[in-house]
């Protein structure tokens, strides 16, 4: 079993751009929608069954279907991923220009770093239920990775970037922190809000 093991802590570091997790959302909520679906008709099927085995293998066959379905799912986030990278890229050329005035936004300390609602345990849960082992291939027993994000002004999150030995666990990593249902309170400096880089330290367990 892979258990994911995470730790947390807070930088001021670089200016990004807004996400695109409208993506992400998209995606989910499609594939939601059709366990939803395949769930019900399983069932339908399930409880008309008199006999015993027929029931068990009615059980495996689902369990089996939403394996296939998280691992086609996870084929969907990963291009959702490559085009908010490809956005957010685009950005950065596109207000090249614009480079010295988002420079006045850099800061060293804040007077309130950004926040996730419930706090920093409630987000290593949230990337942790959100976290795609089995997307993960490594013949390591222990893979890490870091992860770098800017929290914007407006509570969202940016260039979400993964650094670590392990390019499968890069990319779960990714998913997992674009995929958060929820925006951060942003950090503010003298009551302005301002960008804020976390760097998130990611470590898996497979065993």
């Amino acid at each position: 079993m892979k258990s994911l093991i995470l730790c947390l802590f807070c930088l001021i570091s670089s200016f990004c751009f807004s996400q695109q997790t409208e993506e992400f959302k998209n995606v989910k909520n499609y594939y939601n929608h059709h366990r939803v679906l395949i769930n019900n008709e399983f069932q339908k099927k399930y409880r008309t069954e008199p006999n015993v085995a027929s029931k068990d293998a009615i059980k495996k066959d689902f369990l089996l279907f939403m394996k296939k379905m998280d691992s086609i799912e996870n084929v969907a986030l990963i291009g959702a991923l490559l085009k908010v990278k490809n956005l957010e890229d685009l950005n950065k050329i596109q207000t090249k220009t614009s480079t010295a005035e988002n420079q006045s936004d850099m800061v060293t300390t804040t007077d309130k770093a950004a926040d996730y609602p419930g706090g920093i345990n409630a987000l290593r849960q949230e990337v942790a239920n959100l976290f795609y082992s089995d997307g993960v291939y490594a013949e390591e027993k222990t893979v890490k990775t870091d992860v770098a994000f800017i929290v914007e002004k407006d509570g969202t999150i940016s260039n979400v970037h993964a650094q670590g030995n392990n390019f499968t666990f890069n990319r779960q990593a990714e998913i997992a922190l674009y995929s958060i249902s929820e925006k951060f309170s942003p950090a503010t400096l003298k009551g302005n809000t301002v960008r804020y880089h976390f760097r998130l330290p990611l470590t898996i367990n497979l065993e």
